[in-house]
């Protein structure tokens, strides 16, 4: 991975659909070369999708929350599977210390915030924090520098 690399990765990831034609301008590069490129990022497993971010609060998830759970009650492997199930939970996280997870949810109201909950209870120790804002929602991901200086040398 080079600097070019970099830029296009930076650029995909401002806006992913940006066209290969304007990606050839601001890279300076011609259509194929920049299509080898996304290509061959793709292959190396660093760019793994195109997607949509979506907005929570324009769909009506406006409780945002991270639960820690602690003190599992079941095996990992089927905690995982029931909490795949859960359309509220975004992302979840097996975790090193005393928590054992941390799911990050999106509900439409603190009642259904509240039902989650319930149906987590079961599980283990919950412990919920309501996310007040997000100073830093999405961060745009590139290489280490010192990364990126020992792979142009090779």
């Amino acid at each position: 991975m080079n600097i070019t690399d970099i830029k296009l990765l930076e650029l995909l990831q401002e806006n992913s659909r940006v066209t290969i034609s304007e990606l050839s301008k601001q890279l300076s590069l011609s259509r194929p070369s920049v299509s080898e490129r996304i290509a061959r990022l793709q292959e190396k497993g660093i760019i793994e999708d195109f997607t949509a971010r979506l907005s929570l609060q324009a769909l009506g998830l406006d409780t945002l929350l991270f639960i820690q759970v602690s003190e599992l009650k079941k095996k990992p492997a089927d905690f995982e599977e029931q909490i795949k199930g859960e359309t509220s939970i975004l992302e979840c996280h097996r975790v090193t210390g005393t928590t054992n997870y941390i799911l990050k949810a999106a509900t439409s109201s603190m009642a259904k915030m509240s039902e989650l909950i319930d149906r987590l209870i079961p599980y283990g120790s919950l412990t919920t924090s309501i996310v007040l804002s997000s100073p830093i929602p999405y961060k745009i991901i590139l290489p280490e520098e010192d990364a990126v200086k020992e792979n142009c040398l090779q």
